[in-house]
């Protein structure tokens, strides 16, 4: 019987070929290009796509010239690479500064105003000539031209940042510049690093709403009678079983049968607040600013008090340990359009605090009474919940959809009055 000869495929040898340099080639080129890029970026980060293009066309010109003799195009490339060069001698040589960037407070609310100062120093022992320093805020860039310093000279700086809205600004990092006249070359050095301003929403104080929360040890009681708590309720007859630490003797000796002291149980107080970030639920963004002043205004009141605080948002939940976290992550909150409304913002508070005694729904004006119907239906029989519908210009009201106590709030002064009058 002939055995069948295998034959060798041209395709799948070119493939195994090609799979063999890869495998001996690839390592190699991890290597060098580990070993290279670290060294060839500060060089090449130098140079601006004005300066890449006059490059491209210097090589252009020279090749030109090379192959079909166009004296012209020699004299260019010439002409362009001593440009280059020229460019370079601008963005050459060393400077020592010691650089300070000081905010003077890095958390301020909205409308207050935030200044901030720069002082460069020379650290050398020569002068140094003028250069410019850039100064990253936000989105835009500050510009500061630093003169000639003398060795351990100072030269400062002092800047406002605007703090018209609510906000993060990363500020910094402070860099120096030094590049040519034809923007062909560019050369930055970072002195410091970046810091963050918060500009944290506005708030107002609400001292007149605590009387309307459940409160713990000194608080309102609740109608569950318990055998054991700290609310005394009355006395009534021993049962087999009852503790005798709260035996009244002195009722006992007088009614010759044994009597014990019956306790009102007491529910330890829990603040929710939920915030809605669906901008459908909006009718402005100065709205939403203003839902987001409420919930800090009633989340700040809760912690001043000491009470147990969760606050809750589409996007998780915020941090409520101190006053200043409460008021960073309600700076960092932002509003998207996305489908889970206030019903279902409601729903998942009540899942993640079921042990909360008040509620608030903070939303928009836009948001509509079956909406907040809906989302009532999530709250826990015996807990106080309110909405708060926030709408710029609205003018203060109070109704109610069930158990619901629904709040409309035009102006973040409004907010202690209204609230006051519902808790009391």
């Amino acid at each position: 019987m002939e055995k069948k000869r295998s034959r060798l495929h041209p395709a799948s040898l070119t493939a195994q070929v090609g799979q063999l340099i890869k495998l001996e080639v690839q390592p190699l080129w991890q290597r060098l290009s580990g070993w290279a890029l670290p060294r060839i970026e500060p060089a090449t980060d130098v140079v601006s796509p004005l300066g890449w293009l006059l490059a491209a066309v210097v090589v252009a010109l020279a090749v030109l010239g090379g192959v079909f003799g166009w004296q012209e195009a020699r004299i260019a490339a010439l002409m362009g690479a001593l440009l280059l060069l020229l460019a370079i001698a601008f963005i050459l040589g060393r400077s020592v500064f010691r650089v300070t960037l000081d905010l003077n407070r890095t958390r301020v609310a909205v409308g207050d105003r935030a200044v901030g100062g720069l002082e460069v120093q020379n650290a050398s022992t020569k002068a140094l000539l003028p250069v410019a320093m850039e100064l990253p805020v936000g989105t835009s860039t500050a510009f500061f031209r630093i003169p000639r310093l003398a060795p351990v000279a100072v030269h400062e700086e002092l800047f406002t940042i605007p703090t018209h809205r609510r906000a993060v600004i990363a500020v910094g990092p402070v860099r120096s510049i030094r590049q040519d006249p034809f923007g062909l070359l560019r050369r930055q050095i970072k002195w410091t690093e970046v810091q963050d301003l918060f500009v944290h929403p506005r708030t107002t104080a609400l001292g007149g709403t605590s009387s309307g929360f459940i409160k713990d040890l000194e608080g309102e009681p609740t109608r569950v009678l318990s055998s054991s708590d700290v609310s005394f309720h009355a006395l009534r007859d021993y049962v087999p079983g009852d503790d005798r630490r709260h035996i009244h003797w002195k009722t006992t000796a007088r009614t010759g049968e044994l009597m014990v002291r019956q306790f009102e149980e007491t529910r330890r107080s829990h603040l929710a607040i939920a915030l809605s970030t669906n901008t459908a639920e909006y009718v402005e963004s100065d709205d939403f600013e203003l839902a987001v002043s409420v919930a800090a205004s009633i989340g700040l009141q809760a912690v001043r008090e000491q009470r147990n605080l969760s606050v809750l948002t589409q996007a998780g939940p915020l941090r409520t340990q101190t006053g200043r976290n409460l008021l960073d992550d309600c700076t960092r909150v932002e509003g998207t359009a996305r489908r889970n409304d206030l019903i279902d913002l409601s729903r998942t508070t009540n899942d993640a605090v079921p042990n909360a005694s008040v509620f608030f729904l903070i939303t928009g004006t836009a948001a509509t009474p079956a909406q907040l119907r809906r989302a009532s239906t999530h709250v826990p029989v015996g807990v106080r919940a309110f909405a708060v519908r926030c709408g710029t210009g609205a003018e203060p009201a109070r109704a109610s959809i069930g158990d619901l106590t629904v709040i409309t709030v035009g102006q973040l002064s409004e907010l202690p009055l209204i609230l006051h009058q519902v808790a009391s």
